[in-house]
């Protein structure tokens, strides 16, 4: 797999094409499994919840590039913070007033709470969620963390390898013994190495190493099957199959033949997908009962609060997401040259002997 930037632009598209299936999700048979649509939703829209599969897969890809090009785990650590955190401390103010306003009142989140949500830690102490979708952020998060650990501390090479295979193998046992695993390790299991989802994530940086450095070994050959396949096993089907279309869609962008999604309405969407993710569900929620309660049809509630939550991520995007990445790769830029100019520290002169 040769790098060409238009492939890593189709995958731009596909986390694009995986918010708006997301969101769907919880707009149409999500919100009619909670509060109630006035129209029969329709059922295909229930791959969507699976959309959230894919930006684990994307992570992985994605974050073994940065890593490879980050030369500590601090500008890596701090990389991440300025990805992630202003977006959502934006999502999180907004998506706050909306629900306060507008409801669901079961998804109202105390000031605190919300102050907690701004760490992702807040799953950790089993809190409330500002927003429902935040599970997977805190799932992201967490993997950054291991990486970092795992990368800084142990490089590229066998000892990473092994332990790879070690988490993709306890992931089957995990899911094999879901029910079974004992009180005291599922914190350990279940959210701390998320045994659900690693092999996604592990996927994706198997398919990166072989995009960037050509046909890789056999035994990375090998894991990277074993960790494709959890998906069976993992999750019920038929979306279990889903997941592996989702791969088969990856590996078709990553090998040349989705270019043509790489258009400037799909990449815009790409753009907006992170801070699309963060305030559609609840906010939608809101919008959607309100057009109710004024009479209008379920699809046009739904209609507007797409166009809302657009709009509402159109601005993060540009007034939050990326004035605060700019300034971290100024900041970074400035940082990198002043050490590399700085005065070797003067030696003590050798003694004679």
């Amino acid at each position: 797999m040769a790098q060409n930037t238009e492939r890593l632009q189709a995958l731009d598209a596909l986390r694009g094409i995986a918010a708006v299936g997301v969101m769907l999700f919880h707009y149409i048979p999500y919100f009619n499994e909670l509060f109630g649509h006035s129209f029969t939703p329709w059922s295909f829209l229930e791959f969507g919840r699976y959309g959230v599969h894919l930006f684990f897969i994307l992570s992985g890809f994605v974050i073994f590039m940065t890593l490879e090009r980050t030369p500590t785990a601090k500008w890596f650590g701090l990389a991440r913070a300025f990805r992630l955190l202003p977006s959502l401390w934006a999502g999180i103010i907004l998506t706050s007033i909306f629900v306060h306003l507008l409801g669901p009142e079961s998804r109202l989140v105390s000031f605190p709470d919300a102050l907690v949500n701004a760490t992702l830690l807040h799953e950790y102490f089993e809190l409330p969620h500002v927003d429902g979708a935040y599970w997977s952020l805190v799932v992201e998060a967490t993997f950054y963390v291991w990486m970092a650990i795992l990368f800084y501390g142990l490089g590229q090479g066998q000892k990473l390898r092994v332990v790879l295979w070690a988490w993709v193998i306890g992931s089957y046992f995990a899911v094999f013994y879901w029910k079974a695993i004992p009180d005291g390790l599922e914190f350990l299991i279940k959210d701390l190495l998320f045994t659900k989802y690693a092999p996604l994530f592990i996927s994706g940086m198997l398919l990166f190493r072989w995009h960037k450095h050509g046909t890789p070994s056999m035994a990375d050959r090998l894991l990277l099957v074993v960790a494709m396949a959890h998906c069976l096993v993992a999750y019920k089907s038929p979306f279990n199959f889903f997941v592996v279309g989702c791969y088969a869609t990856f590996i078709m962008a990553v090998m040349g033949y989705l270019n043509f999604l790489a258009n400037r309405p799909l990449l815009l969407l790409g753009r907006l997908s992170y801070a699309l993710y963060l305030v559609h569900q609840n906010i939608g929620y809101g919008i959607i009962q309100l057009c109710y309660d004024y009479g209008l049809p379920g699809q046009v509630g739904v209609m507007v609060a797409i166009a809302v939550v657009v709009t509402l991520a159109y601005g993060i995007h540009t007034l939050i997401e990326q004035p605060a990445l700019r300034w971290f790769r100024q900041y970074r830029k400035t940082s990198m040259d002043s050490d590399r100019s700085a005065p070797a520290p003067l030696q003590e002169p050798k003694q004679l002997p």
